[in-house]
């Protein structure tokens, strides 16, 4: 395993006790002090599964991005030097790709095929933030980390501030923490910013893509602020009915390959059941999220695209 690996490795092993000591206390404050939340074994049960063995088959498939940074590493423009400045710019920097990674995953059907596990639950809560896809070196969105490894940064740090940066968005999936100092809320993601990505009402459908600073969100005209008198509806839009992790792993990529092979459907056609948004349909039987907020009145109104 390169270093590069066991950094990252490292980074999440450690982490771990702390987001499960953070677990625990939600369910007390939730339980036994009255707090804003939901309990549901069950579905925490599938969270924690999903999320350690998100661990297991990431970190076995990890040597792809590793590798193809090592690449990048060949042809930088330049070396920046390992210093308190060169850490903070890369971590903006590559929050900022989290950003544009986020978004591509919400608009294109075959990243969104890893990232919707995430989405899958109908809580939200500390639990909620490991129920992660298992297959993010495959989404083809890892090859934005390779900018920054060009413009100098060394791939060590740059998977370094990743990491650091999925410790940060765990602590945003909760419902006990209802807003932040305004000053805060601002500038960094946080739980009532988080809450508005997860909902599947139509006005919170791909708003708040931020990984740590929201203000991505507001530079790119995505940022939704949490209504307290429609507080989010968390899920998909439509919802699982099982608790089986495998079948939630699979769903969206059993789906896609269903369409790829229908039979009578032009090349394109198949293409875009790929990498067209999540709910595209040739003959247009089915909903994407704008046509969704379309339909609620969230979006102006707009000709349809005429189905190929």
């Amino acid at each position: 395993m390169q270093i590069e690996e066991l950094i990252a490795v490292k980074v999440t092993l450690t982490a771990i006790p702390v987001f499960f000591l953070a677990i625990a206390i939600e369910l007390i404050v939730v339980k036994f002090f009255a707090k804003s939340g939901s309990l549901n074994a069950k579905d925490d049960g599938v969270s924690i599964f999903m999320g350690l063995f998100s661990v297991i088959t990431n970190g076995a498939a990890a040597f792809l991005t590793v590798g193809m940074l090592y690449w990048a590493q060949n042809y930088q423009i330049t070396v920046l030097p390992l210093s308190f400045a060169t850490l903070v710019a890369c971590f903006v920097l590559d929050d900022l790709r989290y950003y544009v990674h986020h978004r591509i995953a919400h608009r294109c059907r075959w990243p969104w095929a890893m990232h919707i596990i995430h989405h899958s639950s109908q809580r939200f809560s500390f639990a909620v933030a490991l129920r992660q896809g298992w297959t993010k070196h495959f989404t083809g969105t890892t090859v934005l980390k390779v900018p920054l490894v060009l413009v100098g940064f060394d791939p060590l740090m740059v998977i370094f501030c990743g990491a650091l940066n999925a410790v940060y968005q765990f602590f945003l999936h909760t419902e006990t923490v209802d807003r932040m100092p305004r000053w805060f809320e601002a500038v960094f993601n946080t739980p009532s910013h988080h809450r508005v990505h997860h909902g599947k009402n139509p006005q919170y459908l791909d708003a708040n893509y931020a990984g740590t600073l929201i203000i991505w969100d507001k530079l790119f005209g995505t940022f939704v602020a949490e209504d307290v008198d429609d507080r989010p509806n968390y899920g998909l839009v439509t919802d699982f009915t099982h608790y089986n992790p495998f079948k939630i792993f699979i769903h969206e990529y059993w789906g896609i390959f269903k369409d790829v092979v229908r039979p009578g459907l032009t090349l394109t056609q198949r293409l875009c059941y790929i990498i067209a948004p999540p709910g595209w349909s040739h003959d247009g039987s089915r909903k994407t999220s704008l046509d969704i907020k379309r339909a609620a009145g969230v979006l102006d109104k707009t000709p349809p695209v005429a189905a190929e």
